[in-house]
């Protein structure tokens, strides 16, 4: 959420993409592994105990990653466990409906079920939000390295995983150690630190989040996990810390996202800032995954880092205007184009539900004394 961002609860229905089946001609770029959970969301703002009615959708970070490039065109697998159950059914036809490749999802045959899911609406850094999972058990949770194919693992150009994964259980935790292992002929490691310290049964995340860090290429963290987790509170102090990824992107909420980006040929880094836009805010839910997704979106394009950024915080703000956990994204020209808005501009843009669609962008009045600038732009 940025600076003057407005936030409202909501009883809308999140919006989702016409049904578009996945390209098996294209090949895949990014594969995410990770656990779905069928997620239900409140009809009224309020407590858990008091909501009447809650609306089914889909959340699961790497899930929620995959739905937003394949939404965004790019080929995409998601990897993952789902109960023999009505509710693995839905979560593989609802993400596979954004155009995911769901082949290489398995269903367990001993019993365990589907995770789910309910949330409130309100900020997960409030202490009104609530979130209570059913996923002790999960058929995901069963993932281990003798589970899980490693041809379908590698056969994309990026593999992005999360550390909610690693936090499953001791199978899932073993996986994610033989993938963090470089020299295994793995494509591109991408991990999103995602700590949720409700799902760590002992004090070990700490330790097994900064390793697996390291083994990353690609490292998504925001500076309150690195906070929480290693007592770190600045960008340099966290680079510090993970001088092994290539790239270390550290999200700081309003505060914007800084990337560090290592030279190849002399290993000094090269450091980039974009601040966060302004955004009317419906759901503050699900946007570190949305910007992954544009962070990664950009990356598989070629683009430069600070467009990579840019990107990373226009697909969070797809997200957080509106009511799910995924985004359905500006066409790519739209988002292009705010990309490459000068600073200013960037600056003066704000954003509100609605804003994806191809005609219904503003920015708003800049501060300062800086003339307003009212421009609609469109696809």
């Amino acid at each position: 959420m940025s600076p003057g961002a407005s936030g409202r609860q909501t009883n809308e229905e999140p919006r989702v993409p016409a049904p578009v089946a996945a390209d098996p001609t294209r090949p895949t770029e990014v594969v995410c592994l990770g656990e779905s959970m069928v997620t239900f969301l409140p009809s009224h703002p309020g407590r858990l105990a008091d909501v009447p009615a809650f609306t089914r959708t889909i959340g699961g970070a790497e899930s929620n990653v995959a739905c937003a490039l394949a939404a965004a065109g790019h080929p995409v697998k998601w990897i993952s466990r789902v109960g023999a159950d009505g509710f693995g059914d839905h979560l593989v036809e609802a993400i596979g409906a954004y155009g995911v490749d769901t082949s290489a999802v398995r269903r367990d045959a001993d019993g365990r079920p589907t995770g789910i899911y309910f949330r409130t609406a309100t900020d997960r850094s409030t202490t009104a939000h609530e979130v209570a999972y059913y996923r002790a058990g999960s058929a995901a949770s069963a993932m281990s390295p003798g589970t899980m194919d490693r041809a379908d693992l590698f056969s994309g150009r990026v593999l992005h995983l999360s550390g909610i994964t690693a936090a499953l259980s001791d199978d899932c935790l073993a996986l994610m150690r033989e993938l963090a292992e470089r020299g295994t002929g793995r494509p591109l490691l991408s991990f999103d630190v995602n700590h949720r310290p409700a799902l760590w049964r002992d004090d070990s995340g700490p330790d097994v989040l900064l390793a697996i860090a390291r083994g990353a290429d690609l490292v998504f963290v925001g500076d309150d996990e690195a906070a929480q987790l290693w007592d770190l509170h600045s960008p340099r102090a966290i680079r510090a810390a993970l001088p092994e990824p290539a790239v270390l992107v550290v999200k700081a909420g309003a505060g914007g996202a800084t990337a560090f980006v290592r030279d190849e040929e002399d290993g000094a880094d090269t450091v980039t800032s974009v601040p966060a836009l302004a955004v009317d805010v419906v759901a503050p839910v699900g946007a570190g995954d949305a910007f992954a997704a544009g962070f990664l979106s950009a990356t598989l394009r070629g683009l430069p880092t600070g467009a990579r950024l840019r990107h990373g915080h226009l697909m969070a703000a797809a997200v957080l205007t509106d009511a799910g956990d995924v985004c359905v994204p500006p066409a790519r020209a739209h988002a292009d184009r705010l990309a490459a808005l000068d600073d200013a501009a960037w600056g003066a843009l704000r954003l509100g539900p609605g804003w994806t669609s191809e005609a219904t962008d503003r920015t708003a009045g800049a501060t300062d004394g800086a003339a307003s600038a009212e421009a609609v732009a469109t696809s």
